[in-house]
């Protein structure tokens, strides 16, 4: 039987959600998500981040299942007058043992869903090139529309290339 994948909007974060919010960064830093971070990450800057987040510029989005935040995702709007058509995907996560249950998808449909409701008509995203997520976002018809090598260190200390995807909404 499936799991039921409950998503909700988070505009505060309380000590009970912001340890399950630390967790999940550390948890889905540690098997090496290319989302900011190196692994490993303390608890003091896993914490430092998600106090960070809750902005007027930032919707939050966290997935439960069986009542346990198993992901994460935020859409970021821009301030700048000539991006307001725009929004970026980003921090999207799903932790290590919870993968290939479709959060991920309910997730970027979640999001979807509202840049559509915030009168959003293209989206952007950039993640590490040959990572998974790859293929979960041209699943979702979002385009590839460059690379840049050398982006990003890997935690091995690599530089590692970034893909650019967009969709049109």
């Amino acid at each position: 039987m499936r799991e039921s994948i409950v998503v909700t909007e988070v505009t505060s974060i309380d000590d009970a959600l912001m340890e399950d919010l630390i967790n999940l960064l550390i948890d889905v830093v540690a098997e090496g998500a290319s989302i900011g971070f190196l692994p490993p990450l303390s608890r003091d800057k896993a914490k430092a981040y998600w106090e960070s987040v809750c902005k007027p510029d930032v919707i939050l989005w966290m997935a439960k299942c069986n009542h346990r935040v198993c992901g994460a995702i935020q859409m970021h709007l821009p301030l700048k007058a000539n991006g307001a058509h725009r929004a970026e995907v980003a921090k999207l996560m799903v932790h290590p043992l919870q993968r290939r249950k479709g959060i991920g998808r309910t997730l970027m449909a979640t999001l979807e869903n509202r840049a559509k409701v915030e009168e959003k008509s293209l989206l952007v995203l950039d993640t590490r090139s040959g990572d998974p997520s790859n293929t979960l976002y041209k699943s979702h018809g979002y385009v590839e529309a460059g690379t840049i090598p050398d982006y990003a260190i890997s935690a091995n200390g690599r530089l590692e290339a970034t893909v650019f995807y967009y969709k049109k909404i």
